[in-house]
């Protein structure tokens, strides 16, 4: 039985994929939290991975959060994030660890960049200044990957997941994403029967969403395929792979459909003096299609269930 690492399985990414992988009976399965193992600490990690020598390193940590975050603490977005990627990187390198998979995010891609997004769009145009350093980090966990397998022949792969959403999910008013953000504005909207809840901007701009379920599923995918498969699929120095539904939806339609979800029968009211953003952001996800993997899980399916845990969960979550 292969020794799996783990690291991030407090997250909601690494939670889905340490269900999926109990699930599919891997046993031997090393996880570590943040109190016991502060991957920003390069000699902790080193120790780390030279007793527990995995097979395979899934590396699903990272410092994440929302615009107000990204722009109050650029610093340690750039910091922790490189420090976390280089440390597990490297020294599952050097504890002999020849497959790895790295999970990244849509944001790496320009501002400006054609719609949908295509993986070969990296490196392509200027970064949303919002996050750009947490972008500029995630960019540079792709290039870890490939450059350790130009150089020592590991197989060490990358995912880019589009917007996430699930079990786990943070729902705090003020530094969640949008849609768990509009799960618990409707929720308690509903509850005190409000009369309208107003949305920012216009509410056209459109946007994708992949339950977390599908990324834990797209992701072990990858992590499996031949190496023969993966290479045929992608490029030494493009290597990273898509995850997303294929489709979007507008916010407006989006809050329609939590509305219904959550039992809320006001009025959606928009607010066109609230900027909207990007018009739209789509994933092309044609290369992990072509590789055999797409999406189960439909947004209608996912909104429900996601709602269900909010509700069952409600007193204990990240607010």
């Amino acid at each position: 039985m292969r020794k799996i690492y783990l690291a991030g399985h407090r997250g909601m990414v690494g939670g889905a994929i340490l269900r999926q992988l109990r699930a599919r009976g891997e046993t031997n399965i090393v996880t570590r939290s943040h109190a016991e193992l502060d991957l920003t600490d390069q000699a902790a990690v080193r120790a780390f991975m030279q007793v527990e020598r995995p097979d395979v390193v899934i590396l699903a940590a990272a410092k994440v959060g929302g615009i107000f975050a990204n722009n109050s603490s650029p610093a340690e977005f750039i910091y922790e994030n490189l420090m976390i990627e280089a440390n597990v990187i490297h020294q599952a390198y050097a504890a002999g660890v020849t497959r790895l998979l790295q999970l990244g995010s849509s944001c790496i891609y320009p501002r400006a960049v054609p719609q949908p997004m295509r993986e070969d769009a990296l490196l392509t145009g200027v970064l949303e200044p919002t996050n750009e350093p947490y972008a500029i980090a995630k960019i540079a966990g792709i290039k870890l990957c490939e450059s350790y397998n130009r150089q020592h022949g590991t197989d060490y792969r990358a995912v880019m997941p589009t917007n996430l959403y699930g079990p786990g999910d943070n729902f705090h008013p003020e530094n969640s994403h949008v849609l768990p953000a509009l799960i618990r504005r409707f929720h308690e909207a509903a509850q005190s029967r409000t009369e309208e809840v107003t949305i920012w901007g216009t509410g056209t701009p459109r946007r994708e969403f992949l339950h977390v379920d599908d990324m834990a599923a797209a992701s072990l995918f990858v992590l499996d395929l031949p190496k023969t498969d993966y290479e045929a699929n992608t490029q030494p120095m493009l290597s990273h792979i898509n995850v997303g539904s294929g489709t979007d939806i507008s916010i407006l339609e989006l809050a329609q459909k939590v509305a219904t979800v959550t039992g809320y029968t006001g009025r959606i009211i928009t607010d066109p003096s609230k900027p909207d953003g990007t018009p739209r952001k789509l994933m092309d996800v044609s290369r992990l299609t072509q590789m055999g993997w797409s999406a189960q899980i439909g947004l209608d399916q996912g909104l429900a269930e996601t709602y269900q845990w909010f509700l069952a969960n409600s007193e204990s979550f990240r607010r």
